[in-house]
């Protein structure tokens, strides 16, 4: 072989080298609000895994975790037009925009993490109601899923809590909502406007003598060092929702779609275990490490009196639908 020809094919081979692996068809973007670790987070590198696996890589994920691409307000508007595809999020970061989702807030609205996966399913009738929620609202959004990631207890500063009664007269943080102020107002106690960055000043100086938080935001913001008696009362569930552009929706083909919907749908199924798997490991931790006093309270005691109180915020707050279709499942 001459010199010009070994040259020509060792450029050839060369040249295949340098070409990049072949470029997916589509190329999502994720975006949730949270640091790891986080359920959120686990979805979405469950997502990312299994969408590029069984599509052939015909689907790329990109995640931006931590608030990266913003914060959910603006990401939902980014979502309209297209410029983020997926996200992964708590509904009542949406409640601007999706006022419906306010109902999830409610106390006791459901058992517990596997109640919601169930009644929250995507043949659930409240599901489909919420389908029809977000076409009406214009958002270009498309419901994927719902599920569940951890629960929110009580913690005081002083008063160890194994019933309603031990709540009684104490100065409880409230964010700025009704449906906040009307719930602990219902169980004796004073509600106290406190935003969650000055929480454990109000704590440690009195302004404030009880809170309700997940565990990872009572941990995450030491919250213990100032409250440290936790009373799982696992009044609330946080409810998350997984949506998609509809621009994006649109742009894959049908078979992708559905693989889209599946994995979106196991993904929240995995985010659930894994919140109850977070929420056992960080009371067991908080207790070891922090000396944090767990109680566990009759969840009943609670229900009892607020039950009433849920019919009555579902009126106030014009949310009748949304509880009669959550509650009819039961």
């Amino acid at each position: 072989m001459g010199r010009l020809a070994r040259f020509a094919t060792l450029a050839s081979i060369a040249a295949l080298l340098s070409v990049p692996a072949m470029a997916a068809d589509f190329t999502l973007r994720i975006h949730t609000l949270v640091q790891n670790p986080h359920p959120y987070n686990d979805m979405a590198a469950y997502m990312k895994e299994e969408l590029e696996e069984r599509s052939d890589n015909r689907i790329a994920v990109r995640i931006f975790n931590a608030g990266q691409l913003g914060q959910d307000p603006a990401v939902i508007s980014e979502m309209g037009l297209g410029t983020i595809d997926l996200m992964i999020s708590t509904t009542s970061n949406a409640v601007r925009q999706l006022p419906e989702f306010a109902i999830f807030t409610m106390p006791y609205l459901f058992t517990d993490m596997d109640a919601v996966r169930e009644d929250l399913g995507p043949d659930s009738p409240i599901f489909a109601h919420l389908e029809e929620v977000y076409a009406n609202r214009g958002l270009s959004m498309k419901l994927l899923a719902l599920g569940a990631s951890g629960a929110r207890s009580i913690s005081t500063a002083s008063v160890e809590v194994n019933g309603p009664e031990d709540l009684k007269g104490l100065k409880m943080r409230t964010p700025p909502t009704p449906m906040d102020a009307k719930v602990w107002s219902s169980l004796g106690m004073l509600p106290v406007t406190v935003d969650w960055g000055e929480l454990y000043a109000a704590m440690q100086s009195g302004v404030a003598e009880a809170l309700e938080s997940s565990l990872p935001g009572y941990d995450g913001s030491k919250l213990y060092e100032v409250a440290p008696n936790l009373a799982l009362t696992e009044h609330t569930l946080q409810v998350n929702h997984t949506s998609i552009s509809e621009i994006t929706w649109n742009k894959l083909p049908e078979d992708l779609q559905a693989l889209v919907q599946e994995v979106a749908l196991e993904a929240n199924g995995y985010g659930i275990d894994m919140a109850k798997k977070y929420d056992a490991e960080l009371v067991d931790s908080l207790a070891a490490d922090h000396g944090v006093k767990v109680t566990r309270p009759d969840k009943q005691e609670f229900i009892a009196i607020l039950r009433p109180v849920q019919e009555e915020l579902a009126r106030e707050l014009d949310l009748e639908t949304e509880y009669q279709l959550i509650t009819a499942a039961d």
